[in-house]
């Protein structure tokens, strides 16, 4: 049997902890998985997965194996790679992970504008709340927004700025009042993001410098979309990027609050992981993700209106010492 292919049924097994998982991700029977595996584990002269009816797992020397098969397929993907393009032709799948609603309006037309003009390479766009592991889920790249990472695995391209509000619908606000600085917040109903904010704290830049407070609120998510939908139906106040609720805010679904204080802003990064070579497909993606950075979109600049209050507010502390 081809022995790359071999590698490729093997790796994935060990990604997925399932040979019918990996027969649906690689395209073929389950009885051609099994048929791999078993024709590697003789050309090694060695068994590589304990297999019980509940789960499977790696032996001593299929964890050995695996290193040494992933450095192999790497390998060849990224030689493949670069002979194709020295046709001019790369092809393959590029794999890239994002959050839900970044990726319904912006990744997906981003794909769509790549895959026109590179009609031989593929991409798949897969949910990623931003604690995937690249590597263990099979994803090229994958788009976090969240504070700049420092994970020395992952190398991080920055595309642009994402900064916050926090929001709440006027059926609340006529309810329960409206809030004019952060510590009036405490005393809300706050529906928190549990990635964005674990304890419970959030972060304000204001006229007087940072302020911090310790919210709560009737549900949590590790997902904005649940969050935004409680907020526009009246149930709490919800901190969200400006890219996910432009059209709440237009609508006026969503009222923004806190004038002069602006969420801890967040950046929109691409990340891959520093332990691979990048083929020439997944390259030439991040290209064009960085073409469309070069623009900053409106929503990026959309601190641009909090300026005025505290500048404002900074003024009129230096007149008070003067």
């Amino acid at each position: 049997m081809d022995r790359l292919s071999s590698l490729r049924v093997f790796v994935e097994i060990a990604r997925t902890g399932s040979f019918t998982a990996t027969a649906k991700q690689l395209g073929m029977s389950k009885a051609s998985v099994t048929k791999h595996l078993a024709s590697l584990e003789t050309a090694l002269g060695t068994r590589l997965l304990m297999r019980t009816t509940r789960q499977i797992g790696l032996t001593d020397a299929g964890v050995a194996a695996l290193a040494s098969a992933r450095q192999i397929l790497d390998a060849f993907e990224v030689m493949e790679a670069d002979v194709r393009d020295s046709t001019h032709c790369p092809r393959g799948i590029v794999r890239i992970g994002t959050p839900p609603s970044f990726g319904a309006h912006y990744l997906a037309p981003l794909a769509v504008s790549f895959t026109q003009s590179n009609p031989s390479i593929q991409v798949a766009i897969l949910m990623d709340d931003g604690s995937a592991n690249l590597v263990a889920q099979g994803l090229d790249l994958s788009v976090r927004i969240a504070p700049a990472p420092k994970d020395a695995d992952y190398v991080a391209v920055p595309l642009a700025k994402a900064p916050q509000v926090a929001v709440a619908s006027a059926a609340y606000l006529e309810k329960f009042g409206t809030p004019t600085v952060p510590a009036d917040l405490g005393r809300h109903n706050c529906l928190l993001h549990t990635i964005k904010s674990p304890t419970g704290v959030w972060r304000f830049d204001g006229p007087d410098g940072e302020t911090a407070v310790r919210v709560h609120g009737t549900y949590v998510s590790n997902l904005g979309e649940p969050l935004q939908y409680g907020a526009i139906h009246g149930h709490g106040i919800s901190i969200h990027p400006y890219y996910a609720i432009d059209e709440e805010l237009r609508a006026g679904r969503l009222i923004p609050l806190l004038p002069g204080y602006a969420p801890r802003s967040l950046d929109v990064f691409v990340v891959y992981s520093s332990r691979q070579a990048l083929p020439m497909r997944v390259r030439r993606f991040l290209d064009h993700l960085r073409e469309w950075a070069a623009t900053p979109p409106s929503w990026s600049a959309a601190t641009t209106a909090l300026q005025a209050p505290r500048a404002a507010a900074r003024r009129a502390r230096g007149r008070s010492f003067a």
